[in-house]
């Protein structure tokens, strides 16, 4: 059940298929260079640690993962969090938090809950990504028109607010810099895929930011030299306040780690016709982002483009992705002091192209031409990441999707009086089908579709309110009942009592759902109806009414 994929993938293993997997690897892990420093830095960390990431917990979540070409390292989509847990609870802080969203990953695989992070509305989904763009691309204007300005202000409005009052400090060499390498990463995917667009960027944009001396800002210049070689694994300080403090950016980190580390296999399984171990891949995603912490990266998940470039490349097991991490840490050890040189300009456009490509701008507009429903979950999801909270906005866009789900469900869910005194209110169909039957005087036939739960309980307790005249018996179809809930079955308990204080004898019939007669059961329901009262067939229920009709 918790087999890694590598070992299914080394049964077969050949020279041919290492020698794909050898060249996808080296291709992703070029790949991945210039995202680790910008989505570090972005993060408000600095560059490095998004190389210790990249090398650690990618190398852990394709050992021990559940998807044969999954590619792992840090994300744009953890920009947002990491960089408001930074501000508010500093480097140490940010390590704790990947830490426990680590152990909160181990959690759920081995909970077996890697098939339900799967069910998260899409619309939720969609909503918090776009956000994120948005926020993501707000954050890059200062490096991408080299704006002299002090920090970045957290909150969304007080960014644009600075840039306006700062825009006269433009620098023209860094905005020339930004704009060409948008322009090459977005021209270059035209001419070929086997080199990415980004690298090229790096290295056009970096000779001639070295060889003409234009006046922009560098990693190294901000940031310093980036250092060769990983650290020794320290264990923060950590105490109860501090971990009570960051259970709800570490469980933010965690959902978003599960959504698109399953999100991203699911795409790679299509593209290979392949089948992932959901469980699994959370369990190595929950073991790469607690040895991440303790060499003091990043949070980490599974990365859909880079593991779209592995699978276009040749890799097929995941060998591709632990050669990926080895190419980034031989980048790191032999040619590290050379990234020093980048120009933040050029780390800005990347990150520009990135934003783009993640608000997925035709899915939202897609949404938008949905059910209000969906369009409502969006927007406020949306909304709520850009102005409020990205945590927040999960937190409210779950609750407004299962308030919205559960207000169709009640819609679906209907209770109809199809015989005795009310039976004047009920359609032709239904009074065609009782003449048909021939229900017996004295009999009141109720029929429930849909779920019987806490949402729709009241539309049969005011159904029964229509009843006027005490019937002998009282028939309660339930053909149409799929599940039901505590309230539900409370309610039938309800009416059992009720009936039985007036004499009326309760017969239930058609139970399909062995869900719903199992509740029956545990309920003790069963046994005070009477199992000779809860029937499979109309036929038969009507049968057994006559006998106490007589």
């Amino acid at each position: 059940m918790f087999r890694p994929k590598l070992f299914d993938t080394l049964k077969n293993y050949n020279r041919q298929q290492f020698s794909k997997d050898l060249m996808a690897g080296i291709i992703v892990g070029i790949v991945a260079l210039p995202l680790a420093i910008a989505f570090a830095i972005a993060s408000g960390v600095s560059p490095e640690k998004g190389l210790y990431t990249a090398v650690i917990a990618g190398f852990i979540i394709s050992a021990l993962g559940g998807s044969r070409v999954q590619i792992g390292g840090p994300t744009g989509a953890f920009i947002v969090i990491v960089y408001g847990i930074v501000q508010t609870h500093g480097v140490n802080g940010l390590i704790i938090a990947t830490m426990m969203a680590g152990v909160l990953l181990i959690i759920m695989g081995l909970a077996r809950l890697g098939s339900v992070i799967r069910f998260i509305p899409h619309p939720l989904i969609v909503g918090f990504t776009s956000g994120i763009a948005i926020i993501i691309f707000s954050s890059q204007m200062k490096d991408f028109f080299g704006l002299k300005m002090g920090a970045l202000p957290a909150e969304f409005t007080d960014k644009w607010s600075d840039y306006i009052a700062h825009f006269s400090s433009i620098n023209v060499y860094a905005t020339g810099i930004a704009v060409a390498t948008v322009l090459i990463v977005l021209l270059w995917g035209k001419l070929t895929h086997k080199i990415p667009g980004t690298f090229i960027a790096i290295l056009v944009t970096t000779a001639a930011v070295s060889i003409f001396h234009f006046p922009v800002e560098t990693i190294g210049s901000r940031f310093g030299a980036i250092p060769s070689s990983i650290p020794t694994p320290s264990f923060p300080q950590i105490d109860f306040a501090t971990i009570r403090s960051l259970v709800q950016p570490a469980f933010t980190i965690a959902l978003l780690s599960a959504i698109e580390s399953l999100l991203s296999a699911v795409v790679a399984d299509g593209m290979i016709g392949g089948n992932h171990k959901s469980n699994v891949e959370l369990i190595a995603q929950g073991t790469a982002n607690i040895f991440s912490s303790l060499f003091g990266g990043i949070p980490a998940t599974g990365a859909i483009a880079r593991t779209a470039t592995n699978v276009k490349n040749g890799g097929r097991t995941p060998v591709a992705g632990m050669v990926h991490a080895l190419t980034l840490l031989l980048i790191m050890l032999f040619v590290g002091k050379w990234a020093a040189l980048i120009p933040m300009a050029t780390l800005a456009g990347i990150l520009v192209v990135i934003a783009y490509n993640m608000s997925e701008w035709e899915n939202f507009r897609s949404v938008l031409k949905g059910p209000r429903s969906d369009m409502a979950v969006l927007l406020t999801t949306f909304f709520l990441t850009v102005f409020i909270d990205l945590t927040v906005a999960i937190e409210i866009g779950m609750i407004l999707a299962a308030f919205l789900f559960m207000r169709k469900m009640i819609q679906f869910s209907d209770v109809r009086l199809l015989s005795g005194e009310a039976g004047e209110n009920s359609d032709e169909q239904d009074k065609e089908m009782i003449s048909n039957y021939q229900v017996p005087d004295g009999v009141d036939v109720f029929e429930i579709t849909g779920p019987l739960f806490f949402g729709a309980a009241y539309k049969f307790k005011d159904a029964m309110k229509l009843v006027e005249k005490t019937p002998i018996v009282l028939i309660i179809r339930m053909r149409h009942v799929p599940i039901i809930d505590a309230t539900g079955i409370k309610t039938i308990e309800e009416v059992y009592k009720e009936s039985k204080r007036r004499g009326t004898k309760l017969i239930l019939s058609e139970v399909h759902s062995n869900q719903v007669m199992k509740e029956l059961k545990d309920a003790r329901l069963l046994f005070a109806i009477g199992k000779s009262n809860v029937i499979t067939s109309f036929t038969e229920a009507l049968e057994r009414s006559r006998l106490f009709t007589k």
